[in-house]
């Protein structure tokens, strides 16, 4: 029976992912094998010593102490993807919002809620709908900074409504590239992407590489009359620069979903309560998929979408799986198997693989391991835990 400890309120249908039979779930646990959370901020000396791994259900891990759990041998998994959809159609809505008068012309109306009479009513909002009036977004040209998951989605819904489209992402991998369209325009830098678009979206993650991305530099190269729309990650951007171009009128819009007390002070910038992945629908998939993920990896050692560990699937071809991490070193493996062999302990299957400095194997074995073959294999130097999975 897997103890599964959530730290937020998670989905029921993710819950259900994880049989009963086998799985005893609670907010309350002494000795729990697994963590399930969303937006719990977790600290290192929380995470109990019996956590074999944890389960984000979303797509940052910002809140979870990655190194730490690394160093302990537990993977940490999120949840591409999930929610992609729900914040590609926000991003939608805030082009929308980018592009209109929309907001202001609400505000307006809601202004007149004291005229009774109908008939001046009509007559005021003809002469002063023009104040609202915008531009079709039809024909202008999207930047996206970040091809993933839902750059990629924003992409294609962007060609859609007959927008052009420039993307630039450094680290775009061979599958994310295999799944865009061939009408989108790859920028091989950054200041190029921006000094051509009329809008520019964000969606990339937080790493000393994209902290303060968006600089009262960068911000220098920008087309002049663009908006810019961050829903990825408040690091992304240098707020206070971003309130400095709107004020000096150099940046048109700013719409994201992180308010700051200095950037809900300017009348150009649109900010949202972080309710990017704020649908019934995305809590759902997060949930699902990060529960999937949890049970594959509990019950068959199995590894997939997890941020500090490498990807690996072994099929069950009988016999009992032992899973052993350890450091990235070399004749780690060789060492293991020399060891298993000297016990007389026949491998029917099995795989290895490394991501940075930690390393990952899946062994089927004939039999099951005696306690004291295990022992010599958590005694070789760099091996950080090993489990049994019958």
């Amino acid at each position: 029976m897997y103890k599964v400890l959530t730290l937020n309120q998670i989905s029921v249908k993710g819950l259900e992912k994880l049989p009963r039979e086998n799985y005893e779930i609670a907010s309350e646990f002494s000795n729990p094998d697994a963590l399930l959370l969303r937006s719990h901020k977790l600290q290192t000396e929380n995470i109990p010593p019996s956590i074999l791994a944890i389960a984000r259900a979303g797509a940052g891990y910002n809140n979870i102490p990655v190194s730490a759990c690394t160093e302990r041998g537990v993977p940490v998994f999120n949840t591409p993807g999930a929610n992609a959809n729900a914040v590609k159609e926000l991003i939608i809505s805030a082009l929308c919002l980018g592009s209109r008068g929309i907001l202001q012309g609400i505000d307006y109306v809601n202004s007149l809620a004291d005229m009774d009479d109908a008939a001046e009513m009509s007559k005021l909002l003809e002469k002063e709908k023009k104040r609202f009036k915008g531009n079709e977004l039809a024909g202008k040209t999207l930047g996206i900074v970040g091809l993933g998951a839902i750059g990629s989605m924003v992409a294609d819904t962007a060609l859609s409504l007959g927008m052009n489209v420039a993307g630039y992402d450094p680290a775009l991998s061979v599958d994310a590239a295999w799944r865009l369209s061939s009408e989108i325009e790859k920028v091989d830098n950054i200041n190029s992407l921006v000094a051509r678009a009329d809008y520019i979206t964000l969606h990339l993650p937080v790493l000393e590489s994209t902290r303060g991305l968006i600089n009262k530099e960068l911000l220098g190269s920008f087309k002049a009359d663009a908006c810019l729309l961050n829903f990825a990650r408040e690091e992304i951007v240098d707020s206070d620069a971003i309130a400095d171009a709107l004020a000096a009128g150099s940046l048109r819009a700013y719409i994201a979903d992180f308010p700051t007390p200095r950037l809900i002070a300017q009348s150009q910038a649109f900010l949202m309560p972080h309710i990017g992945a704020s649908t019934d629908e995305a809590e759902e998939n997060c949930a699902v998929m990060a529960a999937n993920q949890l049970r594959d990896f509990l019950e068959h050692g199995n590894i997939k979408n997890s941020v500090n560990f490498p990807a690996l699937a072994l099929e069950r071809n009988g016999g009992v799986r032992i899973a052993i991490s350890n450091r990235n070193v070399p004749k780690m493996l060789g060492n293991i198997l020399s060891l298993l062999a000297d016990e007389d302990i026949n491998v029917l299957d099995m795989i290895n693989k490394s991501r940075d400095d930690i390393a990952y194997n899946l062994i089927d074995v004939e039999s099951a391991p005696s306690a004291t073959a295990l022992q010599k294999i958590m005694d070789i130097e760099g091996v950080i835990n090993v489990r049994v999975l019958d």
